[in-house]
């Protein structure tokens, strides 16, 4: 299937590890031009590296998501190497599991500084461009935490929440446009550690929680008995950005193997 993605030009904010790192390469996979925005510079130049290696333009820039002008200033890099662009993915994320009532306000912050914020900063710094060029694609990644809440996990939901909504009203906005703006909510899905950065959140406190023995447990959640995969969330980034998804606008879409059926 033709996915008409050769040629475009895409964003990935957070895209140099894990999740990212997948959605990079498949775009790359598919001949489009990928820049990876990420605040570890050396796995951005990585990633980078290798869409390369796949015969398309690959190119990295430290951003700090929580940061306009450095939000601004990736998009602008992008602009300045590709000329346009036609897809951005809000990717980058952070979250760490704890009670509420236990969790210090630093986290919070953070939560709300990466999970909302970033994909607040990500939109607006596009969205010009795009309506210029009446169209563009935009996917942000959410989670089913941000769809049913979630046990230890209640800022972080707030803000995939919030991802939510913000996703339908701005593509309510500018649909007349030719902007369509969705969301995928992954469950648990682990990071492959070599193929994740210092500074990933698969190699913090985070990953410690889910050992082995952790993730078979929590298999048992799952309808399909087994936890994703990053490529399991690319398949659905790419085809959501996609012209076979051209009449699909506004929507959440979960890739979770059935954790939550909304």
């Amino acid at each position: 299937m033709d996915l008409g993605l050769a040629g475009k030009n895409v964003i990935v904010m957070g895209g140099a590890s894990n999740i990212g790192r997948a959605i990079s390469l498949l775009f790359a996979e598919e001949k489009a031009n990928v820049l990876v925005g990420d605040w570890d510079d050396k796995q951005a130049e990585k990633t980078a590296a290798d869409i390369t290696n796949l015969g398309v333009k690959g190119i990295a820039a430290k951003t700090d998501v929580t940061n306009w002008d450095s939000v601004q200033d990736t998009v602008q890099k992008g602009l300045g190497e590709f000329g346009s662009i036609d897809i951005l993915v809000n990717n980058a994320g952070w979250a760490m599991d704890r009670l509420f009532v236990d969790k210090p306000r630093s986290e919070w912050e953070q939560e709300v500084s990466i999970n909302f914020w970033g994909v607040i900063n990500g939109i607006k710094a596009v969205i010009d461009h795009m309506i210029e060029r009446k169209q563009g694609s935009i996917i942000s990644i959410g989670s089913d935490a941000g769809r049913m809440g979630e046990y230890r996990e209640a800022v972080y939901a707030g803000c995939k929440g919030g991802v939510i909504a913000l996703t339908k009203a701005v593509a309510r906005e500018n649909g007349r446009y030719g902007i369509r703006l969705n969301v995928v909510c992954p469950g648990l899905t682990p990071g492959k550690i070599d193929e994740c950065g210092d500074k990933s959140l698969w190699r913090g406190e985070e990953a410690q929680i889910f050992t082995p023995e952790a993730q078979e447990r929590a298999k048992k959640a799952y309808p399909l008995r087994k936890l994703g995969t990053p490529e399991d969330i690319a398949n659905a980034v790419v085809f959501l950005a996609s012209k076979r998804a051209g009449h699909i606008t506004g929507q959440t879409l979960s890739v979770s193997g059935g954790y939550t059926m909304m």
